[in-house]
């Protein structure tokens, strides 16, 4: 760590972070007051509390955090009685029910988000202290568990009611900034698609800074609804941003491939109406004010009817508008025949009322024309949705919650993880006697399932380590020299701490939480504070042994057993989309879609952090999981524009859908697919002999020539990049003999 940080953050902090570690230090001081004054068994779990909610300052979120602690603390306390009133009297039984609970506390934790999440390490944490505190007192057992909930309870107030009152940060304002880092990154990658760029490192940088600060929208939004009516309006609005946006990237993905491909061909008017395109787009983000971003979107989007409209007048007809369903400030266009100038009169258009055989470069031309035109729509939904965040009362969007992606197999694990460390842990504790061994305990259960859904949770625990070292000596000056000359709570307070203050100012920075939280709370725990404290030498070593020893224990686990190895990981992502897309039909038409857009927004975000790990001639997982959400919308917007007619229609539109996916996993080993264009050409003999549209004929056709296209050329470069494999060497970036001279096909990421 650069010894500028620690400089920036201890001798120029900024005023942000002075706030945060103010606030904290009272509501710890705060807990640690009621608690002494009304003679708690253990204080210090009130500080504790109260410093792990004050680790994300919004109001709404310690109060939804809080909400979930005390749930979770209620629950685990439940389990802890359940089981010491079946094994009252043979505790060797009892550890391994309680082993048992929590690994399955552990994997919730992995499967759920956020303050969920916290919630479940709650109840496996109050249920391990209860069995383990009450096993040689069984009789104490409710008084225990009161006394616990009590604790965990008052830390949350304590926390709650100084975020509210001092310095009060909304979730709304929290929630803001993230739309805006979202919309403005989206807008900046969609105009280096359309400018047909090849700088991979700016658009993988574009993309995941979108998709990073998306999946966090989508998570703490949550909170919202806990801060006053108009929550709800930002929570909806956050959903209909995250779908949104994905289909927004999916589709831009998909012009790029046609326009490296194809781009030579078309129109010079088409071609300007995607140079103004990338260039508004690229205006907005870099902007201010949405209603001049959303008056340059209308624009363009009515050139782009207009040239549909002239596709029509050339035999070329347009479809039915769909992307802007939910947008709520729609314009009717106007038009000319002409393409790309501006006149008054409606938008008309004749279809050709029979099949016509078409030219390459008009079924080019048309799919261009649909794609910049739903592109279009999507931007401008998505400006709604910004907006709504911001005010809810100007806008109202509907829209249902979002799924997220799960691996059960990875939770499992994570929970196995959590389970054995702890019962390692309780083996020593059971058989050598020592009293300090339920901190131990404590933190190893704590950590192992709190790191668990980390990135990199070997480096992060090893962090906390370094932190907890850092505290051994602080707890041992402050904790028990100084602290034991103090005889009323104000010499307490001005002794115990300034530690604590120093500890949460450096956390604030996100670079040394790691190191900084570990040292606010192993100052905590090495001290213990309270009515009856003991100041001993060999207490506080057996203490700094014990905390030390438990997340050691964590360490070492996280580094002999990292999980699933990442091509594994990688190939559940990929059978996860497939199975997915398969799925669709089985569900109705808004749940599939929000399941859908939820899930892949995390994907996406996944596979992009698999393809930053790989050379740039390895990099092919990212425009995987672009191709899989465009399969997923495409297949979605086929149903909704043909199911229901027939029942031979529909199980055209089922078999299609099911040929789609197996293409797709196809794709992902490098192979062409083989069934799309089958089945596709098996919808459209179905559709022509039900039905004597011309314009739907063509529409169909153009769209299922354009994803057998993209699944083509996904399979060319998953297939280039394994091919590359194996000529990769130390430095990572050589490529294999045959391969010079060609296009590297990270270029059409």
């Amino acid at each position: 760590m650069p010894f500028s940080v620690w400089w920036q953050a201890y001798l120029t902090p900024p005023a942000s972070a002075v706030k945060f570690a103010i606030k904290a230090t009272l509501a710890m001081a705060l807990a640690l007051y009621i608690a002494l004054w009304c003679d708690l068994d253990r204080p210090y779990w009130a500080l504790i509390s109260a410093a792990f909610l004050q680790i994300r300052p919004m109001s709404g979120m310690v109060l939804e955090k809080g909400i979930s602690q005390i749930t979770g603390t209620v629950v685990g306390c439940l389990a802890g009685i359940a089981i010491m009133s079946l094994f009252v009297q043979s505790p060797t039984p009892a550890l391994i029910c309680l082993t048992a609970w929590i690994i399955l506390c552990a994997y919730a934790a992995s499967v759920t988000r956020n303050n969920a999440s916290f919630g479940c390490i709650m109840a496996a944490v109050t249920a391990m202290l209860i069995v383990v505190i009450t096993a040689s007192a069984p009789t104490g057992l409710f008084a225990v568990a009161v006394a616990r909930l009590s604790e965990l309870a008052l830390g949350a107030i304590c926390a709650t009611l100084v975020s509210a009152l001092l310095w009060p940060i909304q979730v709304r304002d929290h929630l803001a900034g993230l739309a805006d880092q979202v919309v403005n990154q989206a807008f900046l990658h969609g105009a280096l698609r359309l400018d047909n760029s090849a700088d991979i490192a700016a658009l993988q940088a574009t993309l995941t800074a979108s998709l990073q600060p998306l999946t966090q929208l989508e998570t703490d939004s949550q909170a919202a609804r806990y801060e006053g009516p108009e929550g709800i309006g930002r929570l909806r609005a956050s959903h209909v941003l995250t779908v949104r946006t994905a289909r927004l990237l999916a589709i831009l993905h998909a012009l790029q491939q046609l326009l490296r491909s194809h781009g030579g061909e078309l129109p010079s008017s088409t071609k300007r109406l995607i140079e103004d395109m990338a260039s508004d787009l690229r205006r907005s983000a870099e902007g201010s004010g949405v209603a001049q971003a959303r008056q340059r979107l209308q624009a363009l989007r009515h050139r782009a009817l207009q040239c549909m409209a002239a596709d029509s007048d050339e035999g070329i007809a347009p479809a039915p508008d769909q992307a802007l369903d939910q947008a709520s400030d729609q314009t009717p266009g106007q038009t000319t025949a002409r393409c790309g100038r501006s006149a008054s009169g409606p938008i008309t258009s004749d279809p050709a009322p029979t099949r016509t055989t078409e030219s390459p470069e008009a079924l080019l031309q048309r799919r261009i024309h649909l794609g910049l035109r739903e592109a279009l729509g999507h931007a401008l939904v998505i400006l709604d949705a910004r907006e709504a965040i911001h005010t809810p009362g100007k806008r109202r969007l509907k829209a249902p919650a979002l799924a997220f992606h799960r691996d059960h197999l990875e939770a499992a694990l994570n929970g196995l993880r959590a389970g054995l460390v702890f019962a390692l842990l309780a083996i020593v504790w059971r058989y050598t006697a020592w009293d300090n061994g339920q901190i131990a305990m404590l933190v190893g259960t704590l950590f192992s399932a709190f790191f668990a859904t980390r990135d990199n949770p070997a480096a992060v625990a090893a962090t906390f380590l370094k932190g907890m070292l850092a505290a051994v000596p602080s707890a041992l000056l402050f904790g028990h020299v100084l602290l034991a000359q103090a005889n009323d709570f104000v010499t307490l307070a001005l002794v115990f701490m300034p530690p604590l203050f120093l500890g949460l100012l450096g956390a604030a920075n996100p670079r040394l939480m790691g190191y900084c939280l570990a040292f606010t709370i192993g100052n905590i725990l090495l001290t213990m504070p309270g009515n009856g404290m003991d100041f001993s030498i060999d207490g506080f070593l057996g203490r700094a042994i014990a905390l030390l020893l438990g997340l050691s224990t964590v360490v070492m686990a996280f580094r002999l057993a990292p999980g699933l190895p990442t091509t594994i990981r990688k190939h559940r992502l990929v059978s996860a989309t497939v199975n997915d897309l398969h799925g669709l039909h089985r569900r109705s038409f808004h749940e599939a879609e929000s399941r859908f857009g939820g899930t892949m927004a995390d994907r996406l975000l996944r596979l992009a952090q698999h393809d930053d790990s790989l050379p740039e001639e390895r990099r092919y997982l990212f425009s995987l999981g672009l191709v899989g959400l465009d399969l997923g919308y495409a297949s979605l917007n086929l149903r909704r524009r043909l199911g229901g007619r027939s029942d031979a229609l529909d199980l055209a539109l089922d078999d299609l859908a099911a040929a789609l996916a197996d293409d797709y996993g196809a794709s992902a080993r490098g192979h062409a697919p083989d069934r799309a264009r089958e089945y596709g050409n098996q919808l459209l003999q179905t559709l022509e002999r039900q039905a004597d549209d011309g314009a739907e004929y063509r529409l169909m056709a153009g769209l299922i020539e354009r994803l057998t296209m993209s699944l083509e050329r996904q399979a060319d470069r998953s297939r280039q990049a394994r091919q590359a494999a194996p000529a990769v060497g130390v430095a990572g970036r050589q490529r294999t003999p045959d391969r010079q001279g060609a296009k590297a096909p990270g270029v059409d990421r």
